[in-house]
C-alpha cells in the first residue's frame, strides 16, 4: 500500500538548518583549523614550559677533570676578568679591599627579593648572573634587582655546561637569555660567567675555546676569587668565613640565590657586609670594579665610610699581550662596535655619568655592562616574558585539570562498573527476593514500525524482511525521505504483508518520523534507520517495558553488523561498552539521555504531547528523550531488545556521523538547560542527568587528550618507563570494564584485542571530533545533516557473526 503527502502546489520553505546549510559548509574548514590550532597551542605550551624547566633539551653532563695544556698559563695566573680586545685575551683583578659581591642560578621570587633587601639596608650593590629561563618565568624580580642599581650577567639560558654543546647551542643560549633581560628589565648585558665555572685557573682544554668564542662576540667571563661556597648550607659563620678574602686583597666572591633553601645565605650576607666593612672594604659590581682599574673617578662604588673609596693604577693585575689601562667593562663590545643583544654600545670606561636612569642611553658606572635594549630585540624580548607568562599560568591550570579529568574518568568507570551490575542483577533476577522480574503484564497488542529512509536501495530490504520476520504483530510503515535511488520502489517491490510506503518531498529524518507518527494506526510506536535489522523477537522484547504506565520509551540494544574490519572493531567495542555500561548507569539512575536512532520505541501521546521529533537540533533522538524526561515519563532500557546496525565504513564517514552526534548532543543539552531548574520527578534528569551528560560526555572527553599529550610529553622528556607503565594501568583499568561489558552482552572477547590500537588511534580521533564540536558550538554555527554512504552489508541476524 503506498500513499503520498499532499503538495501545497508551492515549493515550501526551507528550514532553519537547510537556510544555514551552505553558510556552515564554508565555516567548517576554519573550525577545523581553529580546533587543530588549539591543539597546536597546547603542544607548544607545553614545550616552552618543559624547555624552561630543562625536561626539554636537557644535558646534565658536567666535564671535570680534563686536561688544560692548551690554555696559556698567563690566563691560568690570571684574575678572574676576562676579556678579549681585538682577538687578544686579558685577565684583570679586583682592587685590594674591594669586595664584587656576585649571585649566581637566580633570580627567585622567594629569596632574591630578601637578598635585595639586604643590599638596600646596606646600600651595597652587587652583581647578579642569571639563568634565562628563570629570567623569564619572574621579570618582575629582574625589572626590581636593576632599578636598585644592581647590575645583571648572562648565565645561559638552561645552565647548561657548555663545554659539551657546539656553536649554534652556544649562541642561542647567549641570545635567548639576552632576549629574556631585554623582556624583563629592558637591558642587555656584555658580562657572562659559565655554569659550573670556579676560578680561572679550572679553565681547560674543552671550556678555553668557549671563552675564546664568547670573548670574541663581545662579553666578559668573570670568574671567582672567593667562593663561599653556601649551596653546602654549612651556617651562617662558615659562609662568612669561606667568603673572606685573605691578606686585604680584592675578590670576586660568589654566593647564590637560587638552587635551593638559602635562608643561610640571606643571614650570612648581612653579617658579611658589616664585617667587610668594618675591615675597611667597599663594595662594587663587576662594571665598578673595572671601572675602578681603568681610572674612573671616585664614586665607581660604595663603601663603609664616605669617600674612602680609592683609585687602583690601572693596569693592575693585568695579564697578557697588548693589555693596555683603556681596557674596560665593555672592551669586546666596544671592539665589535656593537653590544651584545642587538643594542649599540655606549662610552664604557670613560663615562662619568652616575645617574641611575636606566631609561637614558648613559648608565650608572655600576651598571655600565649593560644597555638600554631597543629595536627587536626589546620587542621580541617582552614577546618571550608574555609567552613564558601564558605557559605559567596555563600549565598549572592544565594540571588541575588533568587531575580533574583522572578522577572524573576512574570514577565515571567505577561507577558505571556498580551501576551496570546492579542493574544486570536486577533486569536478569529469576528467583530471590520478589521473584522472577517483569515488567508487568505480557504486551501483545499490535504495535507500528517506522521506517525513515533516504535513498536506502542498499539496505532497505534486508531492513524490511527482517521485519517480516518479527514474532510480535506490527504494522510497518516506510516513510522515503524524497529518495532518488529507488528506495521506494524497492520496498513497495518486496510485496510484504503489513507495509505502507508513504512519500514525501525530502525533508529530513525528523520531519520523516512525525509523518510516520501521524499515520501510525497504533498507540506504541517503533522507530528504527533505514539500515538497521532487528532479531525477530526484538520488537516483541522492544515493547514489554509499557506494560508499566508510567513508562513512555525505551531504548534497545543497537550492535554494530559489519564489526569485522579494523574502523568496524572498534566502533563495536564502543557500542558494547556504551550500551551494556553507560544506558545501564543511566537507566539505574532513570536519567537515560538518548533513545538510539537505531531501534527506540515511544508511546505514541507522549510523542505528540511533547510536540513529536523536533527540527531545532541535530540529535533529534536526545532532544526527545531529554523531552519526554521533562514531561514526566519515564525512559528505561532494554537490553534483550537487538537490533543490528551498518557502522561508518570509513574514516571520513565516521567524522561526519560523529561530529553530528556531538554536536547535536551539545544543542540539545543547551535546548533543555532549563531542566536544571525543574521541580519534582520532571527535574531529574536536570539535577542528575545533565550533569553526568556534561561531565562525562562533553568535558572529559574535551579534556582527555592532556592524558595522552601529557603521556607522550613525559615518555619523551621526563621517564619513559614511568610514564608507560601509567599509560598501561589506566589501559588495563579500560580492559577490565570493556570486559564486564562483553561479558553482560555475551559478545566474544577476541575483539577486545583491538583495544590498545583503538586508544592510541580511534580515541585520539574521537576527541578532535568533540573539540571540533566544541568550536562550532562556541562560534555559533550550524551543521547540516550528512547522508551516510552504505553497503547493505548487514544482512539477517542470523548470518552476522
Amino acid at each position: 500500500m503506498t500513499s503520498t503527502t499532499p503538495s501545497r502546489g508551492r515549493r515550501r520553505a526551507p528550514t532553519k538548518m537547510e537556510r544555514a546549510a551552505g553558510k556552515a559548509a564554508a565555516l567548517q574548514k576554519p573550525r577545523v583549523i581553529l580546533a587543530l590550532l588549539l591543539l597546536l597551542g597546547l603542544t607548544s605550551v607545553m614545550l616552552l614550559d618543559g624547555y624552561l624547566r630543562s625536561e626539554i633539551g636537557n644535558d646534565a653532563r658536567v666535564r671535570d677533570g680534563a686536561a688544560y695544556d692548551k690554555v696559556p698559563q698567563k690566563i691560568l695566573d690570571g684574575g678572574p676578568l676576562l676579556t678579549f680586545t681585538g682577538g687578544t685575551a686579558k685577565t684583570q683583578s679586583v682592587p685590594k679591599k674591594t669586595i664584587v659581591l656576585t649571585f649566581d642560578d637566580g633570580p627567585t621570587p622567594t629569596w632574591t627579593p630578601q637578598i635585595l633587601k639586604v643590599l638596600e639596608d646596606n646600600k651595597v650593590e652587587a652583581t647578579f648572573f642569571m639563568v634565562g629561563s628563570m629570567v623569564s618565568r619572574y621579570p618582575g624580580v629582574v625589572k626590581d634587582l636593576v632599578e636598585q642599581g644592581n647590575e645583571v650577567g648572562i648565565h645561559t639560558f638552561t645552565h647548561v655546561d657548555l663545554s659539551y654543546q657546539g656553536t649554534g647551542r652556544l649562541q642561542r643560549e647567549l641570545k635567548q637569555t639576552q632576549l629574556a633581560l631585554a623582556g624583563a628589565a629592558g637591558i642587555t648585558t656584555t658580562l657572562f660567567r659559565a655554569p659550573y665555572s670556579s676560578e680561572i685557573n679550572a679553565v681547560d682544554n674543552y671550556s678555553w675555546p668557549v671563552y675564546k668564542e664568547i670573548g670574541n662576540l663581545g662579553y666578559t667571563s668573570v670568574f671567582v676569587d672567593t667562593d663561599s661556597d653556601d649551596w653546602k648550607k654549612p651556617g651562617v659563620s662558615k659562609i662568612v668565613q669561606w667568603a673572606t678574602p685573605k691578606n686585604n686583597k680584592g675578590a670576586v666572591v660568589l654566593m647564590h640565590d637560587a638552587g635551593g633553601d638559602r635562608s643561610e645565605t640571606v643571614k650570612a650576607l648581612d653579617t658579611y657586609i658589616k664585617k667587610m666593612k668594618a675591615k675597611g672594604y667597599s663594595f662594587t659590581t663587576v662594571s665598578g670594579a673595572m671601572a675602578k682599574l681603568n681610572g674612573a673617578p671616585n664614586g665607581a662604588g660604595r663603601t663603609g665610610t664616605a669617600g674612602s673609596g680609592q683609585a687602583v693604577e690601572a693596569g693592575v693585575g693585568q695579564t697578557g699581550a697588548g693589555a693596555d689601562a683603556g681596557a674596560g667593562a665593555g672592551a669586546g663590545a666596544g671592539a665589535l662596535g656593537e653590544q651584545p643583544g642587538g643594542t649599540q654600545s655606549a662610552p664604557g670606561s670613560g663615562s662619568t655619568d652616575n645617574s641611575a636612569n636606566n631609561s637614558s642611553n648613559k648608565v650608572n658606572i655600576e651598571q655600565s655592562g649593560q644597555q638600554k635594549a631597543t629595536g627587536s630585540t626589546l620587542y621580541e624580548g617582552k614577546a618571550l616574558i608574555y609567552a613564558v607568562a601564558v605557559a605559567e599560568w596555563v600549565l598549572p591550570l592544565l594540571s588541575w585539570l588533568l587531575l580533574v579529568v583522572g578522577i572524573s574518568v576512574m570514577g565515571r568507570f567505577g561507577m558505571m562498573l556498580i551501576l551496570a551490575r546492579r542493574h544486570y542483577r536486577q533486569r536478569n533476577r529469576k528467583r530471590g527476593e520478589g521473584g522472577k522480574f517483569s515488567w508487568g503484564p505480557t504486551v501483545t497488542r499490535p504495535v507500528t514500525v517506522i521506517v525513515p529512509a533516504y535513498n536506502e536501495k542498499e539496505c532497505i530490504a534486508n531492513t524490511l524482511h527482517s521485519l517480516a520476520q518479527s514474532t510480535h504483530p506490527i504494522e510497518i510503515i516506510v516513510v522515503d525521505d524524497g529518495s532518488t535511488d529507488g528506495t521506494k520502489e524497492i520496498a513497495e517491490s518486496l510485496g510484504l504483508p503489513n507495509v505502507r510506503v508513504i512519500r514525501q518531498e525530502n525533508a529530513g529524518k525528523p520531519a520523516a518520523l512525525n509523518n510516520g507518527v501521524r499515520n501510525a494506526s497504533y498507540d506504541i510506536v517503533v522507530m528504527m534507520d533505514g539500515d538497521t535489522v532487528f532479531e525477530p523477537d526484538a520488537v516483541h522484547q522492544l515493547v514489554q517495558p509499557f506494560a508499566d504506565p508510567g513508562i513512555g520509551a525505551v531504548a534497545g540494544n543497537a550492535k554494530v553488523g559489519n564489526r569485522n574490519t579494523v574502523i568496524g572493531a572498534w566502533q563495536h567495542i564502543e557500542y558494547v561498552m556504551g550500551f551494556n555500561l553507560d544506558r545501564r548507569m543511566y537507566d539505574l539512575l532513570r536519567c537515560m539521555p538518548t533513545i538510539p536512532g537505531a531501534i527506540g520505541a515511544f508511546r505514541r501521546d507522549a510523542v505528540l504531547e511533547v510536540g513529536g521529533m523536533s527540527e531545532d537540533t541535530l540529535a533529534e533522538d536526545t532532544d526527545i528523550t531529554i523531552a519526554m524526561h521533562r514531561a514526566g515519563w519515564r525512559v528505561v532500557y532494554q537490553e534483550h531488545a537487538r537490533a543490528w546496525t551498518e557502522a561508518p565504513s570509513s574514516l571520513k564517514q565516521l567524522w561526519s556521523q560523529r561530529y553530528r552526534w556531538s554536536y547535536g548532543t551539545m544543542q540539545a543539552l543547551w535546548k533543555h538547560r532549563k531542566s536544571l531548574t525543574d521541580k519534582g520527578p520532571s527535574g531529574r534528569f536536570g539535577r542528575i542527568g545533565m550533569p553526568l551528560v556534561v561531565i562525562f560526555q562533553i568535558i572529559t572527553p574535551v579534556l582527555a587528550p592532556l592524558i595522552d599529550v601529557f603521556t607522550v610529553y613525559s615518555m619523551i622528556f621526563v621517564d619513559f618507563w614511568a610514564s608507560l607503565l601509567a599509560w598501561l594501568a589506566v589501559l588495563v583499568v579500560q580492559l577490565v570494564c570493556a570486559a564486564y561489558a562483553f561479558r553482560l552482552d555475551r559478545e566474544k572477547y577476541r575483539y577486545l584485542a583491538m583495544l590498545p590500537l583503538q586508544q592510541l588511534a580511534y580515541r585520539q580521533m574521537m576527541y578532535l571530533v568533540l573539540i571540533h564540536s566544541s568550536v562550532t558550538a562556541l562560534t555559533g554555527g550550524r551543521l547540516r545533516w550528512q547522508k551516510l554512504k552504505r553497503t547493505g552489508e548487514v544482512g539477517t541476524p542470523a548470518g552476522v557473526s
